[in-house]
């Protein structure tokens, strides 16, 4: 007895999306939760999707487009906090603080994201001699500021399997 013959595109597609929806799923979540990176895992199941699929529907143009996206939205996380400070009043110093407080996150892990920017406002504006009520205000700047960048993920995250949909 001779088995159905498949049509190895379709099968492979299949596979392809497995992996691509539950990434692009727990990507989206990433993009809300700073432990997970999530447009890099929303681009590595795209690219696993090319991979099954031998890079039919998705080119090196779609690729190149992606990773702008991605590393957009993770320059959003470094913006992000020290717009919110500058929006709320806060100096440049607390600006600069929130920008460079981000860099914790490759000291204290993810949490840094949020911590760092926040320590880092107040610290800028406190050592410039403000009042402490000014640099806890500069700080509640930077918390928007990040709650501003995550809401630009997910639009950045949404472009992103926007663009993957239409492509396939």
């Amino acid at each position: 007895m001779q088995l159905p013959a498949f049509d190895i595109s379709i099968t492979s597609a299949f596979w392809g999306l497995v992996i691509a929806v539950p990434c692009s799923i727990v990507g989206f979540m990433g993009t809300i939760v700073p432990v997970i990176p999530g447009t890099a895992i929303i681009f590595a199941g795209f690219l696993f999707y090319g991979w099954m699929t031998g890079f039919q529907s998705l080119g090196a143009g779609f690729f190149a487009g992606q990773v702008v996206l991605v590393a957009f939205s993770y320059l959003v996380d470094f913006w992000a906090s020290a717009w919110g400070v500058r929006r709320y009043g806060g100096s440049k110093a607390a600006a600069r603080g929130a920008f460079l407080g981000s860099f914790l996150v490759f000291v204290i892990g993810p949490a840094g994201l949020v911590a760092g920017p926040l320590i880092g406002a107040f610290l800028g504006e406190w050592f410039m001699g403000e009042e402490m009520k000014k640099a806890l205000h500069a700080s509640l700047g930077s918390f928007w500021g990040f709650f501003g960048g995550t809401i630009l993920k997910l639009v950045i995250a949404t472009a992103m399997v926007g663009w993957f949909v239409s492509a396939i």
